[in-house]
């Protein structure tokens, strides 16, 4: 059966309050305009009142009575001329009139002569560019006029230009970036040095918008913010580039700031991310950062390549496996993230056969942090030994099923001595600190569309998603609390993020161990493969001793055994693994 059509009313309903709406508009429009002379003597009466009253206030009170007495003789002389009435109805109107009026100083019809001579410049700057010699009527012209250039304008307290849109011709090459870079770097060098400006190109109107862009605050310090899990907060960006606030604490005051989220997990498009940037630019404070909203679901595993001891407020707490900043306690650890990586893809695989849900060994999140892991490849190299960065292959291949997330931080000028597996799987980038726009482009894989600072505060710069936009960005002040030069506001905000002591420390202690028994293997069911990983790493925070493991699995690993061997040599050990299966054997 057909559908019968809706009324006509229904139908048109939107056509018809949008038309409701014009005409309301139009009524109050003409209504203004027609009693604006009443409104004017209305609110001049109000003005007098008000003046009478405020006149008889600061009147003494042994004078009022006079003063009353004199207003009555006037008023019963009034009354009792001719016309008396009448004149004095037209003069109250007309001193009502004269107090009712508009005091507001009328605003200029458009710019004064420093604002049009700044305007003048501008145009001038931009004739080589926007000019042809073929061109039978030009837009730009040496001695032309700037008025149908520039249709909209505005300009700050100081002259200064804070909104702009300029129209150039449509045979402009507004497509190439080298064009548009040339037409930015000019009109940046021109409205004014110091601030950063943003640029919107709208190439099928052929107008560029040109906007002062408020400089990002830098005094948000570290707290809980308001996320699920999953979710990191790696810093604050512009409100017209983000739909979501964040509800935040600055002091006794409430604020709403739009973040950057960055979202890890098995269904995150981008579970890895790569920061860099300058000595000093505020890669580390991203790391503290992150970590300590990792540590609110997850463990965390720590490289520090610094060495400097950033991270040594961490060192000991719950949910942190191991802070390491030596490279056999790096290897070490980073061969035991690699191994419980693939026990719980083996875990996970084996539970999806079987039609149950994963276990709740592999939902935990693990986050491998590594400050500046290209300290270690020199390193390595000069021992002889294998580079760390090898070992991340696996968990940057297969992190993401199996809920390991890495981050990696490093400075601009070794960014090539990182692996290809780094540099390909870590598809979440930042850049903080002073940087070019070739720098910018290179990590981000697009250019900023903002200008770039002369001085950047640090935690400053920009944040890319995969193939999202590129973002300013602004990471929350995180500093070390053991840094003397750290305020106490912002010291006292880190000290309440972080987790309670452990109470057995994750980090073995040189150089001797307790003598553990072996006990008799029992009736296990396990393939050599698993019986490796689930006697060798914990499904816990800290791996689980070796005594609850069967014999059998560890003789089947004599290699794994003798390069334990040497492992267990180092000064560091972040948590026992294959120099354990040594000992107990």
């Amino acid at each position: 059966m057909a559908r019968r059509p809706l009324p006509r009313i229904l139908s048109n309903r939107g056509v018809h309050l949008a038309r409701s709406r014009e005409l309301a508009r139009t009524a109050a429009d003409s209504a203004t305009d027609v009693l604006h002379p009443l409104i004017t003597i209305v609110r001049g009466l109000r003005r007098l009142a008000s003046a009478g009253r405020r006149r008889l206030a600061d009147t003494p009170k042994d004078r009022r009575g006079t003063l009353l007495f004199l207003v009555a003789s006037v008023i019963l002389v009034v009354l009792l001329l001719p016309y008396g009435p009448l004149l004095a109805v037209v003069t109250l109107m007309a001193a009502a009139a004269w107090q009712g009026r508009d005091r507001a100083p009328a605003a200029p019809d458009g710019p004064d002569e420093s604002q049009t001579q700044r305007l003048k410049s501008l145009y001038d700057a931009l004739v080589p560019y926007f000019s042809s010699a073929g061109d039978p009527d030009p837009l730009y012209t040496h001695g032309g006029s700037w008025e149908k250039a520039f249709p909209a304008y505005e300009f700050d307290g100081t002259g200064r230009i804070t909104h702009l849109v300029l129209t150039y011709p449509a045979y402009y090459t507004d497509g190439e970036a080298e064009s548009r870079a040339r037409i930015e770097h000019l009109l940046a060098a021109k409205s004014g040095r110091g601030r950063e400006y943003h640029f919107a190109w709208d190439e099928e109107g052929n107008q560029l918008t040109v906007q002062v862009l408020a400089p990002l605050p830098t005094d948000i310090a570290a707290q809980r913010f308001v996320t699920s899990p999953g979710e990191t907060v790696l810093g604050f960006t512009d409100p017209t580039q983000v739909r979501r606030t964040l509800p935040l604490t600055h002091g006794e005051e409430q604020r709403d700031v739009p973040p950057v989220v960055w979202r890890t997990g098995v269904r995150s498009t981008e579970p890895h991310l790569l920061a860099a940037g300058q000595p000093g630019s505020g890669t580390s404070t991203l790391l503290r950062s992150v970590a300590l909203q990792a540590l609110r679901h997850g463990d965390v595993v720590i490289v520090d390549g610094g060495g400097t001891g950033e991270y040594a407020c961490l060192t000991g707490r719950e949910g942190v496996l191991a802070v390491e900043c030596g490279l056999a306690g790096v290897s070490e650890s980073l061969r035991w993230a690699a191994h419980e990586t693939e026990r719980r893809l083996i875990a996970a695989n084996r539970a999806h056969q079987a039609g149950d849900p994963p276990p709740d060994d592999t939902k935990r999140p693990l986050w491998i942090l590594l400050d500046r892991p290209s300290a270690f490849t020199h390193l390595a190299a000069a021992d002889g030994r294998e580079d760390p960065q090898s070992l991340l292959q696996v968990p940057l291949r297969h992190g993401r099923p199996a809920n390991v997330t890495v981050v990696v931080a490093d400075q601009l000028d070794s960014l090539e001595t990182l692996s290809d597996a780094v540099r390909q799987h870590t598809r979440a980038r930042v850049v903080l600190g002073p940087a070019t726009s070739e720098q910018v482009k290179a990590v981000l894989g697009a250019p900023p569309h903002t200008t770039p600072l002369d001085h950047t505060p640090s935690g400053r710069g920009y944040a890319r998603l995969g193939a999202g936009p590129v973002h300013r960005l602004q990471v929350p002040a995180t500093p070390n609390p053991y840094d003397d030069t750290t305020s106490a506001d912002h010291r006292q905000a880190v000290l309440d993020l972080l987790p309670a002591r452990s109470a057995q420390n994750h980090t073995r202690t040189e150089p001797t161990q307790p003598e553990r028994k072996v006990p008799e293997p029992g009736p296990v069911r396990r393939t050599p493969a698993d019986a490796e990983f689930l006697g060798k790493h914990s499904v816990e925070k800290k791996p689980v001793d070796l005594t609850a493991t069967d014999k059998t699995a560890t003789d089947t690993n004599a290699a794994d055994a003798a390069d334990a061997a040497d492992a267990d040599k180092a000064p560091l050990k972040p948590v026992p693994a294959k120099a354990a299966a040594t000992e107990s054997s």
